[in-house]
C-alpha cells in the first residue's frame, strides 16, 4: 500500500505556498510608509492604495498645513523630507494603484447597498472586495464610515497606531 505523497516528495513547483494577501492602506498609513514609519505589516505583501487616498495624502504634504497626514513630513530632516516628498509625487512602484475600469462597476455595488457612503470610502470598500484585499487603516480611517460597511462587506482589516 503506498502512503499518499508529503510536501517533502511532490516537485518543488507543486508545494503549496499560502501567497501574502494585498494591503490597501489608507492615506494616513500610505504617508507613514512613505517616510520610513516601522508599519505592522507583512513586507513581502503587495501594497496598495486608492486614488483617492493617493491624492489627498499628496494634497496634504503639498499645502504642508502640518495636520495628521503632512505633519510626519514636517519632522523629518530636509535630506528625509525631499526623498519623500519625492516618494510622494512620484508614487514608488512598489505601491500599486488599482486600474479604476475595474473598480468602478463595483463602487457602484457597493454604493446601491450604502447610499449614504462618500466617494472617498466607496472607492476604498470596491477595491478592498475587487482585490481581496486586508485593508490597512489609520484609527480616524477605521473609526470612520467604513466602522460599519467593512464587517458588512466581509472585509478583513488592521487598524495601525501612527505616531
Amino acid at each position: 500500500m503506498r502512503l499518499a505523497p508529503t510536501r517533502r516528495d511532490l516537485p518543488l513547483s507543486t508545494t503549496p505556498i499560502l501567497p501574502f494577501r494585498p494591503l490597501l492602506l489608507d492615506d494616513r498609513v500610505l504617508v507613514a510608509l512613505l517616510v520610513g514609519e516601522a508599519l505592522p505589516i507583512a513586507r513581502r505583501a503587495e501594497r496598495l492604495t486608492t486614488t483617492y487616498f493617493y491624492f489627498r495624502a499628496c494634497r496634504a504634504v503639498l499645502a504642508g498645513a502640518g495636520g495628521r497626514l503632512s505633519g510626519p513630513f514636517d519632522h523629518l530632516d530636509p535630506d528625509r523630507r525631499a526623498l519623500a516628498l519625492e516618494h510622494m509625487l512620484a508614487l514608488p512602484d512598489d505601491v500599486g494603484l488599482p486600474d479604476p475600469r475595474h473598480i468602478v462597476p463595483v463602487m457602484v455595488d457597493v454604493q446601491r447597498r450604502h447610499p449614504n457612503l462618500n466617494v472617498l470610502n466607496t472607492e476604498a470598500a470596491a477595491a478592498a472586495l475587487l482585490l481581496g484585499a486586508k485593508m490597512v487603516l489609520s484609527p480616524p480611517t477605521a473609526s470612520g464610515q467604513l466602522e460599519t460597511v467593512l464587517p458588512v462587506e466581509h472585509i478583513a482589516f488592521q487598524t495601525v497606531n501612527l505616531p
